[in-house]
C-alpha cells in the first residue's frame, strides 16, 4: 500500500462502522499497579514507572532496549494491557507483549505472542500473533495483520486469553484470532505455566519488510507506554513437586465475557481477518501441505491467499484496480442493523 493510499481516518471509520462493537468484554477488568503484578526484566535505566505506579514506559536507545515480566507464572490466564506504541519512524523496532516459560523450560517452552513489527511513518502498522507449545518452534503458527488505526496516537487494549480449551487474541473489543485446542494438536498447544512479558528491542534484521528497513537512532529514544494492567489466572510454581489445583481459576476465566465471542464480535473477527490479515500459516501449503489440526479453513479467506500463505493481490496494478472499484462504490458498507449508527 502506498503512502498516498493510506488514510488513517478511513481505517478508524472502519472499526466503528465496519466492525461496530460495544466494548462489553473489558468493562469490569481488575487492573493492577506495576508493584502489585510486575517486575523489571532488563534495561532498568530505560524502564520508567509513573509516580502513581499505574503505568510504565519502555525505552529503546542505541545502547539497550528494556522490558518487564510478571511477578508470577500462571497455569492459564488472561493477560491484558493498554499500550501506546512509539511514534514517527520506528522501522526495525519490535514491541512485544507475550507469555512464555522459556526461562524455565529452555528446550520445551510454550509461548503466545503479540508482536508489533516497526513502522514507516504514513504506512499502516503491521503486527503478528504466534503460538508455540512444548518447544515446537519449527512449526510456527504465525499470522500477520495490518491495524485499522494508528497505535501510536492513543492507547488501545491488547489481550491474550489462554485456557485449557482455547486461546483468543483480542485488540480492544475485537477478537482477531481464536485457536481451539484439539487432541490432534497434542503438546503443540501450550500447557505449562507461563509468565507475561513486555519488551522493546532492535530487530532490524527481520522485523520491518523482512529487514529492508532498519532502526534509525536519529529518532531515538523509541518509547512504548503501558497502563491498566490486568492479570487473572492461577499463580503456580512451575517446578514444584505437588501440583496446584487450578480448576477454580479456569472456571473463573471461562465464565468471563472475554471467554465468549458473541455474534457481533464473531462477525467483527471475520471482517477483520478478511480485510487486514495478510499472512496465515493455515493457508501456507508450501510449509504445511496438510493444514495443522487446529486450522479452520474459511473459503472466503483461502481464496485471497497464494500457496505461500500470502495475499494473492498487491502492487501498483492491484492498487489501481482497487482505486477504480472505490470510485464505483462506497468505501464502507454499513450493516443493516439499526443499532450500528448508535455505536459511534
Amino acid at each position: 500500500m502506498s503512502k498516498s493510499s493510506y488514510n488513517p481516518i478511513f481505517f478508524f471509520i472502519i472499526v466503528f462502522l465496519g466492525l461496530g462493537l460495544r466494548s462489553s468484554a473489558f468493562t469490569n477488568l481488575n487492573t493492577l499497579s506495576f508493584e502489585e503484578s510486575l517486575s523489571p526484566l532488563f534495561g532498568d535505566a530505560n524502564l520508567v514507572r509513573s509516580p502513581d505506579d499505574l503505568s510504565v514506559r519502555l525505552l529503546l536507545d542505541r545502547y539497550t532496549g528494556s522490558g518487564f515480566i510478571s511477578s508470577n507464572m500462571y497455569q492459564h490466564g488472561f493477560y491484558s494491557s493498554m499500550i501506546k506504541l512509539p511514534a514517527d519512524y520506528t522501522a526495525g523496532v519490535v514491541v512485544a507483549f507475550y507469555t512464555s516459560n522459556g526461562d524455565v523450560f529452555e528446550k520445551t517452552h510454550d509461548e503466545l505472542d503479540i508482536e508489533f513489527l516497526g513502522n514507516i511513518k504514513g504506512k499502516p502498522w503491521r503486527f503478528q500473533t504466534n503460538l508455540y507449545g512444548n518447544g515446537s518452534t519449527h512449526r510456527g503458527r504465525e499470522e500477520r495483520y495490518r491495524l485499522w488505526f494508528d497505535p501510536s496516537k492513543e492507547f488501545h487494549r491488547y489481550s491474550i486469553l489462554w485456557t485449557p480449551r482455547k486461546t483468543i487474541f483480542w485488540v480492544d473489543d475485537v477478537p482477531i484470532r481464536e485457536v481451539i485446542r484439539s487432541d490432534a494438536m497434542g503438546a503443540d498447544y501450550p500447557a505449562k505455566p507461563m509468565a507475561l512479558y513486555a519488551t522493546i528491542w532492535d530487530a532490524s534484521d527481520w522485523a520491518t519488510s523482512g529487514g529492508k528497513y532498519k532502526a534509525n537512532y536519529k529518532y531515538a529514544p523509541f518509547v512504548a507506554e503501558f497502563k491498566s494492567f490486568s492479570l487473572d489466572g492461577c499463580s503456580v510454581d512451575p517446578i514444584q513437586e505437588v501440583l496446584t489445583d487450578c480448576s477454580d481459576s479456569v472456571d473463573f476465566l471461562e465464565s468471563q465475557d472475554y471467554f465468549f465471542i458473541n455474534s457481533r464480535q464473531r462477525a467483527a473477527m471475520r471482517r477483520f481477518r478478511q480485510r487486514f490479515m495478510y499472512y496465515s500459516y493455515c493457508y501456507d501449503t508450501v510449509r504445511y501441505p496438510e493444514p495443522p489440526p487446529e486450522c479452520v479453513i474459511v473459503p472466503a479467506e483461502k481464496d485471497r491467499f497464494r500457496d505461500t500463505g500470502r495475499l494473492k493481490f498487491g502492487g501498483t496494478e492491484a492498487r489501481g484496480r482497487r482505486k477504480n472499484r472505490r470510485q464505483q462504490r462506497p468505501e464502507i458498507e454499513i450493516e443493516s442493523d439499526p443499532d450500528e449508527r448508535r455505536l459511534l
